[in-house]
């Protein structure tokens, strides 16, 4: 669905079927860590539609697609509630772009003084006083209009051959700050309170975000995929003469910045900002080589091009799955697939109770014990687990200090009542837990351990 919408959306965009597939085929590779069984997965779909729907709203005014974009905003406040803000991010640069022609539109220095000069020279004439004092303000608003008339010209011919950055008018624009508005209402239309509005907040108050490694700021050196787009961006916009508009400018600058600030944004630099970039790219060739272009388009478009593309495709297809093609639904070194067998066994025979064990376990993993239907002390959604989500508890700090022995864990344990523990072999803790005689060993296999903690006391 992400991949066919990105073409979709890149095709109405940039008018453009070739680079329209390149890049999305380039974007979907990029975003290949991205991928995964997440709600961002849904709010990436739901994004680019937002894009596509902005534009389809701004080309043909249609109300049809005001009331989807209101649809999304509901969506993603019922859906992904962290990300609800990030639905009016990425109306900004339309916005602003409109805003900044306005006001480059109304010259309001130059009119505030001709109204002002106007204004003084009409009161001198009701009084009929000082002709010589009314001469030199007549003198002086000819002057001032003629500045203004004169820099006015000037900015128009900038506007219709530009250095670098060119304006895009649609009027339609004006009626995206209304529709801003309504979406911003839909955060009103769910079962969670305020979560919309308040949740972003929450969560960057909180220290969860310090921990988490998609949450830290980019190093360009460490992140090849960031430093190659960087690059090329840079390349098309600097050292070539090809210009970019005002709203693409914005778009892609700010996420530019939103990818410094933490590495996890790269994926919406990728997929939004690929839409803004093939612009760029289709004004770059059809500047320079534009006739050479159209020839390699029908090329590849012929029936030739045609099966060649499949058989590519296919080709990368099955060397991608090839690698993959033996190994394991879940890699059980990495997720307690067997320690989960096991839980699941023992409960059945009436040797564990699922609803009074109190079992803590790693981040990592937390998530597929869930699915397997084990409940957890802490999993993947850090957020969740925050002071601000837990009336004052802070677990996932509590995790952070146990795990990494910055804290005694058996006082932790007592206060968390915690049962039973399942670590990994060679973490720090099973290092601990493995002579301390308050634990017994249940169960290990090649990766994990499950123990059982002794003598626990009511808390």
């Amino acid at each position: 669905m992400l991949g066919v919408l990105l073409f979709v959306t890149n095709t109405k965009v940039n008018k453009n079927v070739f680079f329209s597939f390149i890049i999305t085929v380039g974007t979907m590779y990029l975003v290949d860590d991205f991928i995964a069984a997440r709600a961002q997965l849904v709010t990436f779909v739901l994004f680019v539609l937002e894009i596509l729907f902005v534009e389809c709203f701004l080309d043909t005014k249609k109300k049809r697609y005001a009331l989807g974009l209101m649809l999304i905003a509901l969506l993603i406040a019922n859906m992904h509630a962290a990300v609800f803000y990030f639905f009016f991010i990425l109306l900004m640069p339309y916005i602003g772009e409109y805003i900044i022609i306005k006001i480059r539109d109304s010259y309001f220095w130059y009119k505030i003084r001709i109204a002002f000069l106007k204004r003084r020279i009409n009161k001198l004439e009701k009084k009929n006083k000082k002709p010589e004092k009314q001469e030199k303000l007549q003198a002086k608003l000819l002057q001032v209009q003629d500045k203004f008339n004169s820099f006015k010209e000037l900015m128009d011919r900038r506007e219709a051959n530009p250095y670098k950055i060119k304006l895009e008018r649609r009027d339609a624009a004006k009626w995206l700050i209304l529709i801003a508005l309504l979406c911003f209402l839909m955060g009103m239309l769910t079962p969670i309170g305020d979560e919309p509005y308040t949740h972003i907040f929450k969560l960057m108050s909180g220290t969860t975000t310090k921990n988490i490694s998609e949450h830290q700021p980019l190093t360009l050196a460490n992140h090849t995929k960031s430093l190659i787009c960087i690059s090329l961006l840079t390349i098309i916009i600097v050292f070539t003469d090809t210009k970019i508009s005002l709203k693409n400018l914005f778009m892609i600058g700010g996420l530019l910045v939103l990818t410094f600030m933490s590495r996890r944004q790269f994926s919406m630099l990728v997929i939004i900002g690929g839409i803004f970039f093939t612009r760029l790219i289709v004004d770059f060739t059809d500047k320079y080589d534009k006739k050479g272009i159209e020839e390699f388009m029908e090329m590849c478009t012929s029936r030739l091009g045609q099966v060649l593309s499949i058989v590519a495709i296919l080709l990368c297809t099955f060397t991608i799955y090839a690698k993959k093609m033996n190994d394991d639904y879940i890699n059980s070194s990495s997720y307690p697939v067997e320690m989960a067998d096991y839980i699941l066994e023992e409960a059945k025979n009436g040797n564990l109770n699922l609803e009074t064990m109190k079992l803590f376990n790693d981040y990592n993993y937390g998530s597929y014990l869930l699915f397997r239907g084990i409940p957890v002390f802490i999993d993947s959604r850090a957020d969740l687990y925050s002071p601000e989500f837990n009336e004052g508890v802070n677990i996932f700090n509590d995790y952070i200090n146990i795990s990494s022995i910055g804290v005694y864990y058996e006082d932790k344990f007592e206060e968390y009542g915690i049962t039973n523990v399942i670590s990994s072999k060679n973490s720090k803790l099973n290092m601990l837990l493995s002579r301390d005689d308050n634990y017994k060993e249940l169960h290990s296999d090649d990766n994990f351990v499950f123990y059982e903690r002794l003598n626990v006391e009511n808390s």
